[in-house]
Order: C-alpha cells, then sequence, then structure tokens
C-alpha cells in the first residue's frame, strides 16, 4: 500500500508539473511593432492566439482598426487590407498593409482620415484621437460574388 501511495504522490506531483509547463509555455508574441515616421504599428490577428494577444495589447494603442468582410454565413475576418492615415492638413501619417484582421496604431492627438481598401473596394472613416482614448474602428466590406467561402 506504501508504494501505491507513493507512486499516487509521485504521478500527482509530475502531472502538477507538467500543467505548470503548459501555462508558464512562451506567451504568444505580438507580431513585430513598425515604425513609419513618428506612428508604430502593429498588424496581425491571425489565428486565436495572436487574436487574442493583439486584442489585449488594443488598450496600448489609442487607434484600433478592425476589419471584416460581410458573407452569408456572417463576418468574416479579413486580411491584406491596405491602410492610409492622413492628418487633417493631408499630410500621410501612415501607409501600411494590415496583416491580418487587426491594425493598432499609436498616432498623436488629432483629426485623422483612415482609408482602408480591399479587393478594390475603398472605406473611409475621419476620426479624432485623443490622448488618454482609445478608439477602436470596425470597417465591414459588405458581400460580393467573387468571395468564396472556405
Amino acid at each position: 500500500m506504501l508504494s501505491f501511495r507513493k507512486a499516487a504522490l509521485i504521478a500527482a506531483i509530475l502531472a502538477a508539473a507538467q500543467a505548470s509547463n503548459t501555462v508558464l509555455a512562451a506567451p504568444v508574441m505580438l507580431p513585430a511593432v513598425h515604425q513609419r515616421g513618428s506612428v508604430k504599428y502593429v498588424s496581425g490577428g491571425i489565428g486565436s492566439d495572436q487574436s487574442a494577444a493583439l486584442q489585449s495589447a488594443m488598450r496600448d494603442y489609442p487607434l484600433a482598426l478592425e476589419f471584416a468582410g460581410k458573407t452569408a454565413y456572417g463576418n468574416e475576418y479579413l486580411s491584406d487590407v491596405r491602410v492610409r492615415i492622413v492628418d487633417i492638413h493631408g499630410a500621410r501619417r501612415l501607409k501600411a498593409t494590415a496583416h491580418g484582421p487587426f491594425l493598432l496604431a499609436s498616432l498623436p492627438d488629432g483629426r485623422y482620415k483612415i482609408t482602408a481598401i480591399y479587393r478594390g473596394k475603398t472605406l473611409q472613416r475621419v476620426v479624432k484621437v485623443s490622448s488618454g482614448a482609445h478608439l477602436h474602428l470596425l470597417f465591414v466590406w459588405r458581400s460580393h460574388a467573387d468571395w468564396s467561402v472556405t
């Protein structure tokens, strides 16, 4: 009986150690942060882990853009969306391609026109970015005939 208890105790310790290794496994890293002029940005969100990491990081960026396409089956996240952000004076602050459904950007306070282009279809918004505030914009493209469902 004593050896069974020892074996059970050792098994429990090993199981706990394995569980802690799983919990302590390398966290999902954010994609690389890029910089264009004074604007830092990150994009991505492919896969549930990276998507969760970016959603968690949103609070650290004044502007979060999210991209989706409406299909007969609901909204689907999009990637390869071209993004241009210009300030109120027409100066380009950011030109980038979102490599996933999220693009987070650190912009100084001000008014901006955001242009998002997906498969030749353009959506635009004018926004005001303020320090200490967080703005989350969802761009949704209407469905069109050439979208395929996989």
